[in-house]
């Protein structure tokens, strides 16, 4: 069976790049309405938004960050304006993620880390949450990182943030079930994007070489992975992370 999205809006934030922007495309062809969200380069948003119409997908380019309650807010009022109320969220949107020793962080970016991974979720659930309930139908498909669940050494605001997310999830999962609404993390492995570009090939080729499939993942890998959760054959899963990285943590 075909999973389909047909006549559902489905919002994924942080897509005009990377896994963002094949999650938001692969969507679209599974039926969605889908609106795209970017914050700072509207050049490249534009650029994107442009590939994404040229795949014969349906829907529209909005500018928010979505970490700023009021932009949320905004944002949502145009986006039901433009395509209808969005009954489908996938909070995808980051900032840097550099890689440090504990001692090199500051406060302030532990504080970055929360407010994408916790608090623009709660931000984008609570901007939608009464159509969800009201129609008893919603998806909630958070993307978190395997970096969880190995532990990553020299990360440990990421990895903190991410745990908070998928705890989150859980929690959440529990008390929308009786709602019709399911809430879910999908957690790839190192997906090579645009944004590792010039990441040490190295470092690369070491990584590659434990995964068990013996292949990189691509962002198709995750965007079929939330699909699936978004779609009606999804609907009996609920509260549960979805580890997509090739048998990376399989032990």
């Amino acid at each position: 069976m075909t999973a389909t999205l047909t006549n559902h809006v489905a919002l994924v934030t942080g897509s005009s790049t990377g896994l963002g922007h094949a999650i938001a495309v692969h969507l679209a062809k599974a039926g969605a309405k889908v609106a795209l969200n970017y914050c700072n380069n509207e050049g490249r948003a534009e650029e994107a938004f442009a590939r994404f119409e040229a795949e014969g997908c349906s829907g529209a380019l909005f500018r928010a960050d979505v970490t700023d309650p009021g932009e949320v807010e905004r944002m949502f009022g145009e986006i039901e304006a433009s395509l209808g109320p969005v009954d489908v969220i996938v909070p995808n949107a980051t900032c840097e993620q550099p890689q440090r020793p504990f001692e090199e962080y500051d406060w302030d970016f532990y504080q970055r880390m929360i407010d994408f991974f916790i608090k623009s979720p709660y931000l984008l659930t609570r901007a939608c949450l009464a159509h969800m309930k009201d129609q008893r139908w919603g998806r909630i498909v958070n993307i978190g990182s395997e970096v969880f669940d190995r532990g990553s050494g020299n990360f440990s605001a990421y990895v903190a943030a991410k745990g908070g997310q998928r705890g989150w999830t859980r929690s959440m999962a529990t008390e929308l079930a009786p709602f019709g609404i399911t809430v879910n993390m999908v957690s790839p492995g190192w997906i090579p994007v645009e944004r590792h570009a010039n990441d040490p090939q190295a470092m690369k080729d070491a990584y590659l070489a434990k995964i068990p499939v013996g292949r990189w993942g691509t962002p198709d890998d995750i965007a079929a992975a939330v699909v699936y959760l978004a779609s009606e054959e999804g609907s009996f899963v609920t509260g549960q992370t979805l580890v997509v990285n090739g048998g990376m943590t399989v032990s």
